[in-house]
């Protein structure tokens, strides 16, 4: 009988698992599970916690369905949505709070006060980002509002770390999400004492971090809650935009891996210490061997894209989805001079205590809906562009490999293959399962090899109107976001090679 392992990504919307053949690779069973988000006019992005559990064990055993037996397994990969907060007992796991997501806005007043108390070059010292992690100001709003909840018998935990603790009885964190709590010294790869003492938190507060490839031993409790065998070794938990990269990383020398889901996010090796800057960036260890992974995440995504297809189009997303898709065949691009600035969950630049930064320019009498939603996903791609372009002409990278929802899109692909060119842009196969892939590299480097499809072909689309609009966009971004510090792109420092 062959030799099985699982992967599981959980995600921002949806939680999947998946079973692949240990030496092949090859995928024999996928299970997604919805995950409702709890959303609020006030930024309230929530999970409920126990739902996730309830999640998994419907995931688990639908592959046990599929697949005839889950006794074959010889490994577990976790990977999860960085950047999630939440309070849980430290010896139980019990959830005491419900989970705010990465996109959660309410903190933000509190996160401006932290961010303003030092420059920029402070959090940059330890953190190469110039702000705080968005987990302390969360910190410090429930030191206000619910203070007996930081007790030292609890912890704070993401995702991440609250799925790993119920496979494994054991509390670990990615670096990713250290950085986005704010207190990971990402020169030294280790959790910063001082980071957590601005927010009068002990460092014991978070969990630990998560070493190399290390691995645990399912527990005797989870083993039955799932339905699996205790012993088997869990890998995690990763970052799901790390647990993406490794899932190209041995098939590409140097790509970027770019995740179109809700946050559109790059991800890419520097080697040796990383002289790229960005205000946003998270700097990691490589986990594919030597150098820095960065993973740099965008200021627009499926988010922005979802409005648009509500707002422009409607219906259920599979109608608006086919819909879409005639207003692309009419025509891939917007009428000339309309651009769409896509900041959609970002506090507006004009007004930092209103949320929401995205805008249109160009808009006539004329202008259709169709014409709108056209800006929009052109304005996605000229941002991610944008983002990329220096990383792109230093030739840090030398492919561009796509996944994630939008990724899908005949029109994102399209316009993506253009913007890089003359780079190969390659979709993947089984696209929906590379975080729930890439997440078993401790176990077998062949199976957490997602396998590249032919490069995007762009056929006969004109380029000159593409250019256009993209020099547009440029130019409407430097009009309106130029002094905002949020806007500035990834650059290197001058006079040294990534």
């Amino acid at each position: 009988m062959t030799d099985l392992l699982l992967g599981i990504d959980l995600g921002t919307t949806a939680l999947k698992a998946a079973v692949f053949e240990q030496r092949s690779g090859k995928l024999l069973a996928g299970a997604s599970k919805r995950l409702r988000v709890n959303a609020g006019p006030d930024g309230r992005r929530e999970q409920d916690v126990p739902g996730v559990l309830r999640a998994l064990r419907s995931a688990l055993a639908e592959l046990e369905r599929e697949t005839g037996d889950l006794r074959r397994l010889r490994g577990i990969g976790l990977a999860a949505q960085g950047g999630s907060t939440m309070i849980a007992k430290r010896a139980t796991g019990k959830a005491l709070t419900p989970m705010a997501l990465w996109n959660d806005a309410r903190a933000f007043p509190e996160f401006h006060a932290l961010a303003a108390s030092h420059p920029p070059r402070y959090w940059r010292a330890f953190s190469l980002r110039d702000e705080p992690g968005m987990g302390l100001a969360r910190i410090v709003r429930m030191r206000r509002e619910a203070p007996a909840l930081l007790q030292a018998e609890n912890i704070y935990a993401g995702a991440g770390e609250y799925v790993f603790f119920h496979l494994t009885g054991e509390w670990r964190q990615d670096a990713g999400n250290a950085l986005q709590i704010g207190c990971y010294d990402a020169r030294r790869g280790a959790l910063l004492e001082r980071a957590a003492q601005m927010v009068d938190a002990p460092l014991s507060f978070f969990a630990p971090l998560r070493r190399g490839h290390e691995t645990h031993p399912l527990s005797s409790t989870a083993a039955k809650m799932f339905g699996l065998s205790p012993g088997i070794p869990v890998a995690g938990p990763y970052m799901d935009h790390e647990a993406g990269f490794l899932s190209v990383a041995q098939g590409n020398a140097r790509p970027l891996q770019c995740s179109l889901g809700t946050a559109w996010v790059g991800n890419f090796v520097v080697p040796g210490a990383s002289p790229a800057r960005s205000p946003f960036q998270l700097v990691l260890p490589s986990p594919a061997g030597a150098g820095r992974l960065v993973v740099q995440p965008l200021l627009t995504g499926n988010v922005t894209w979802d409005w648009a297809l509500s707002t422009f189009v409607g219906g259920n997303q599979a109608s608006a989805l086919a819909k879409s898709a005639a207003v692309f065949a009419r025509s891939l691009l917007p009428a000339r001079g309309l651009v769409a600035l896509p900041w959609l969950n970002r506090p507006n630049p004009l007004d930092v205590g209103a949320l929401g930064g995205g805008c249109f320019m160009g808009a006539g009498p004329s202008t259709t809906r169709g014409d709108m939603l056209r800006a929009v996903a052109a304005g996605m791609c000229y941002e991610l562009a944008r983002v990329f372009a220096e990383v792109k002409a230093r030739k840090t990278i030398d492919s561009v490999v796509l996944s994630g929802g939008a990724s899908k899109g005949p029109h994102f692909r399209t316009v993506i293959a253009l913007l890089f060119a003359p780079l190969p842009v390659v979709p993947v196969e089984d696209e929906d399962w590379m975080g729930a892939r890439g997440c078993l590299h401790a176990f077998n480097t062949k199976a957490s090899q997602a396998q590249a499809k032919r490069p995007i072909a762009p056929g006969k689309t004109a380029v000159g109107p593409l250019l256009a609009g993209q020099a547009l966009y440029e130019k409407a971004f430097a009009a309106l976001y130029a002094h905002v510090a949020a806007g500035r792109a990834i650059s290197f420092e001058r006079g040294k090679k990534p």
